[in-house]
C-alpha cells in the first residue's frame, strides 16, 4: 500500500513585488528575447528540410481581365534556404469539373533568418522546390506567426502545386498524331 506524507507546516507567504524582477519571465526589455530568436532559427536550420528559392519580381504587364500578370518574372538561380513542411502525397480529386490536384503546402521560416536571406520579406508569387520532392510550389499567400509578449518570429507561407513549370513547358514535341489518332514519328 502506497504512503501518504502530509505536510503539517505552512507554507511561507511570499514578499508582495511591485514591477518586474530579473527574473521575470514576462520582461519585454530581458535580453535574453534575442536568444529565443536564435534557438528558433537554429531548431528550423537542423530539423527543416534545405529548399531553393525561386525571388518572384513586379511586372509592368497586368491583365485587367484575369487580375493578375499574365507573364511573371521569377529568378532562374535559386536561393538555398532552410524552413519547415510536412510533405504530403499529391491528392486528385475527381469533381465535376475534372481532376483537381489539392496539394496546399505550408512553409515555415525564421523570419530574421528567411529576411537576411533573401534581403526581402517572402512575397506572393515567389516559387519554392524542396530538395527531396521534385515539386515546385507557389506562395499565395504570407502570414507572419508572433508570440504576443515578444514579437514576430515566424513566416508562414501557404503554397499551391505549380503545374507551369519550365521543365515541363519548354519541351520538344517528338510525336505528332496523325489523322487517324496513331502517332508519326519526326524522324
Amino acid at each position: 500500500m502506497a504512503k501518504r506524507f502530509k505536510v503539517k507546516r505552512q507554507m511561507d507567504s511570499l514578499p508582495k513585488l511591485e514591477g518586474g524582477t530579473p527574473l521575470s519571465f514576462y520582461d519585454p526589455n530581458n535580453p535574453d528575447v534575442n536568444l529565443f530568436n536564435l534557438i528558433d532559427d537554429e531548431l528550423i536550420r537542423i530539423s527543416g528540410s534545405p529548399m531553393h528559392y525561386f525571388k518572384s519580381y513586379s511586372n509592368t504587364e497586368y491583365d485587367e481581365v484575369y487580375l493578375e500578370a499574365a507573364n511573371k518574372t521569377v529568378a532562374s538561380e535559386p536561393i538555398r534556404v532552410y524552413g519547415h513542411y510536412e510533405p504530403s502525397v499529391v491528392q486528385e480529386v475527381l469533381s465535376n469539373f475534372g481532376i483537381e490536384l489539392t496539394n496546399d503546402q505550408m512553409f515555415v521560416f525564421n523570419k530574421s533568418y528567411i529576411e537576411s536571406s533573401l534581403h526581402r520579406t517572402p512575397q506572393i508569387g515567389d516559387h519554392i522546390k524542396p530538395e527531396f520532392q521534385n515539386q515546385k510550389y507557389e506562395i499565395t499567400e504570407v502570414q507572419e506567426d508572433s508570440f504576443e509578449m515578444y514579437g514576430i518570429y515566424h513566416i508562414i507561407c501557404t503554397a499551391k502545386l505549380l503545374r507551369e513549370d519550365e521543365d515541363t513547358m519548354n519541351q520538344e514535341i517528338t510525336d505528332v498524331v496523325d489523322d487517324v489518332g496513331g502517332y508519326i514519328d519526326l524522324e
